[in-house]
Protein backbone atom coordinates (compact mmCIF):
# COMPACT_ATOMS: atom_id res chain seq x y z
CA UNK A 1 0.00 0.00 0.00
CA UNK A 2 1.42 3.16 -0.53
CA UNK A 3 1.41 6.05 2.01
CA UNK A 4 0.26 9.53 0.81
CA UNK A 5 0.40 12.46 3.00
CA UNK A 6 -3.18 13.65 4.58
CA UNK A 7 -2.74 17.08 2.29
CA UNK A 8 -1.85 15.41 -0.66
CA UNK A 9 -5.16 13.27 -0.02
CA UNK A 10 -7.23 16.50 0.02
CA UNK A 11 -5.33 17.90 -2.83
CA UNK A 12 -6.61 14.66 -4.64
CA UNK A 13 -10.27 15.70 -3.25
CA UNK A 14 -10.00 19.45 -4.36
CA UNK A 15 -8.52 17.86 -7.77
CA UNK A 16 -12.59 15.81 -8.00
CA UNK A 17 -14.57 18.60 -6.52
CA UNK A 18 -12.59 20.57 -9.21
CA UNK A 19 -13.60 18.59 -12.39
CA UNK A 20 -16.59 16.45 -10.98
CA UNK A 21 -18.84 19.66 -10.55
CA UNK A 22 -17.33 21.59 -13.40
CA UNK A 23 -17.83 19.00 -15.26
CA UNK A 24 -21.28 18.33 -14.48
CA UNK A 25 -22.61 21.38 -14.65
CA UNK A 26 -20.98 21.86 -17.89
CA UNK A 27 -22.42 18.49 -19.34
CA UNK A 28 -26.09 19.93 -17.94
CA UNK A 29 -25.47 22.71 -19.90
CA UNK A 30 -24.35 21.34 -23.21
CA UNK A 31 -27.11 18.96 -22.96
CA UNK A 32 -29.74 22.45 -22.26
CA UNK A 33 -27.82 23.60 -25.49
CA UNK A 34 -27.85 20.97 -27.63
CA UNK A 35 -31.60 19.58 -27.41
CA UNK A 36 -32.84 22.94 -28.28
CA UNK A 37 -30.22 23.05 -31.49
CA UNK A 38 -31.89 19.76 -32.78
CA UNK A 39 -35.09 21.30 -32.15
CA UNK A 40 -34.19 24.24 -34.19
CA UNK A 41 -31.36 21.96 -36.63
CA UNK A 42 -35.37 20.21 -37.20
CA UNK A 43 -37.01 23.30 -38.61
CA UNK A 44 -34.20 24.85 -40.16
CA UNK A 45 -31.10 22.75 -41.37
CA UNK A 46 -28.97 25.83 -42.03
CA UNK A 47 -28.71 25.78 -38.30
CA UNK A 48 -26.73 23.22 -37.37
CA UNK A 49 -23.51 25.00 -37.26
CA UNK A 50 -24.73 27.64 -35.40
CA UNK A 51 -26.44 25.36 -33.15
CA UNK A 52 -23.07 23.31 -32.44
CA UNK A 53 -21.32 26.53 -31.49
CA UNK A 54 -24.26 27.22 -28.76
CA UNK A 55 -24.20 23.88 -27.53
CA UNK A 56 -20.24 24.46 -27.17
CA UNK A 57 -19.92 27.26 -25.68
CA UNK A 58 -20.63 25.89 -21.64
CA UNK A 59 -17.60 22.92 -22.35
CA UNK A 60 -15.06 25.59 -21.40
CA UNK A 61 -16.54 25.17 -17.27
CA UNK A 62 -15.23 21.29 -17.65
CA UNK A 63 -11.28 22.57 -19.08
CA UNK A 64 -11.54 25.40 -16.45
CA UNK A 65 -11.96 22.52 -13.87
CA UNK A 66 -9.57 19.96 -15.63
CA UNK A 67 -6.86 22.81 -15.59
CA UNK A 68 -7.21 22.94 -11.72
CA UNK A 69 -7.51 19.53 -11.25
CA UNK A 70 -3.97 18.96 -12.97
CA UNK A 71 -2.22 21.84 -11.41
CA UNK A 72 -3.81 20.16 -8.22
CA UNK A 73 -2.55 16.59 -9.08
CA UNK A 74 0.85 17.77 -10.29
CA UNK A 75 1.67 20.45 -7.72
CA UNK A 76 0.61 18.06 -4.54
CA UNK A 77 3.37 15.15 -5.54
CA UNK A 78 0.75 12.92 -6.65
CA UNK A 79 1.80 13.68 -10.13
CA UNK A 80 5.08 14.36 -11.67
CA UNK A 81 6.38 13.09 -7.69
CA UNK A 82 6.90 16.32 -5.79
CA UNK A 83 7.19 16.74 -2.21
CA UNK A 84 3.71 16.55 -1.48
CA UNK A 85 1.84 18.32 0.79
CA UNK A 86 0.80 19.28 4.27
CA UNK A 87 -2.66 19.54 5.83
CA UNK A 88 -3.17 23.52 5.60
CA UNK A 89 -2.20 23.41 2.08
CA UNK A 90 -4.33 20.19 1.34
CA UNK A 91 -7.37 22.45 2.71
CA UNK A 92 -6.48 25.48 0.61
CA UNK A 93 -6.46 22.94 -2.45
CA UNK A 94 -10.06 21.56 -1.74
CA UNK A 95 -11.24 25.47 -1.22
CA UNK A 96 -9.42 25.86 -4.47
CA UNK A 97 -11.39 22.87 -6.06
CA UNK A 98 -14.76 23.73 -4.97
CA UNK A 99 -14.12 27.47 -5.86
CA UNK A 100 -13.83 26.63 -9.72
CA UNK A 101 -16.20 23.16 -9.31
CA UNK A 102 -19.07 25.29 -7.98
CA UNK A 103 -18.88 28.16 -10.01
CA UNK A 104 -18.16 25.79 -13.12
CA UNK A 105 -21.90 23.62 -11.82
CA UNK A 106 -23.48 27.14 -12.01
CA UNK A 107 -22.13 28.76 -14.93
CA UNK A 108 -22.12 25.72 -16.92
CA UNK A 109 -25.92 25.62 -16.21
CA UNK A 110 -26.57 28.94 -16.96
CA UNK A 111 -24.85 29.25 -20.21
CA UNK A 112 -26.54 26.26 -21.79
CA UNK A 113 -30.02 27.90 -20.65
CA UNK A 114 -28.82 31.32 -22.36
CA UNK A 115 -27.30 29.39 -25.40
CA UNK A 116 -30.79 27.21 -25.71
CA UNK A 117 -32.73 30.16 -25.59
CA UNK A 118 -30.25 31.94 -28.14
CA UNK A 119 -30.51 29.24 -30.58
CA UNK A 120 -34.43 29.87 -30.58
CA UNK A 121 -34.27 33.60 -31.02
CA UNK A 122 -31.69 32.44 -34.10
CA UNK A 123 -34.30 30.18 -35.79
CA UNK A 124 -36.18 33.31 -35.67
CA UNK A 125 -34.20 36.27 -36.40
CA UNK A 126 -30.48 35.11 -37.78
CA UNK A 127 -29.36 38.53 -36.89
CA UNK A 128 -29.21 37.71 -33.02
CA UNK A 129 -26.17 35.38 -33.68
CA UNK A 130 -23.95 37.82 -32.81
CA UNK A 131 -26.26 38.79 -29.52
CA UNK A 132 -27.02 35.47 -28.53
CA UNK A 133 -23.29 34.68 -28.51
CA UNK A 134 -22.81 37.83 -26.55
CA UNK A 135 -25.55 36.86 -23.78
CA UNK A 136 -24.70 33.16 -23.70
CA UNK A 137 -21.05 34.00 -22.64
CA UNK A 138 -22.05 36.46 -20.17
CA UNK A 139 -22.84 33.32 -17.91
CA UNK A 140 -18.68 32.48 -18.54
CA UNK A 141 -17.94 34.98 -16.25
CA UNK A 142 -18.61 33.39 -12.80
CA UNK A 143 -16.63 30.13 -14.08
CA UNK A 144 -13.92 32.58 -14.51
CA UNK A 145 -13.95 33.84 -11.15
CA UNK A 146 -13.95 30.71 -9.41
CA UNK A 147 -10.91 30.01 -11.99
CA UNK A 148 -9.41 33.13 -11.13
CA UNK A 149 -9.55 32.54 -6.95
CA UNK A 150 -8.86 29.17 -7.59
CA UNK A 151 -5.68 29.75 -9.18
CA UNK A 152 -5.19 32.53 -6.09
CA UNK A 153 -5.52 30.00 -3.31
CA UNK A 154 -2.92 27.79 -4.89
CA UNK A 155 -0.72 30.92 -5.27
CA UNK A 156 -0.94 32.10 -1.91
CA UNK A 157 -1.30 28.88 -0.16
CA UNK A 158 2.01 27.36 -1.34
CA UNK A 159 0.35 24.87 -3.99
CA UNK A 160 1.80 26.90 -6.90
CA UNK A 161 5.64 28.55 -6.95
CA UNK A 162 5.91 27.75 -2.94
Amino acid sequence: MVEIALGTALAAIGAGVAVGFAGLGSGLGQGIAAAGSVGAVAEDSDMFARGIIFSALPETQAIYGFLIAILLLVFSGLLGGGKGLDVTAGLVAVGAGAAIGFAGLGSGMGQGITSASSVGAVVEDPDMFARGIIFSALSETQAIYGFLIAILLMVFGGILGG
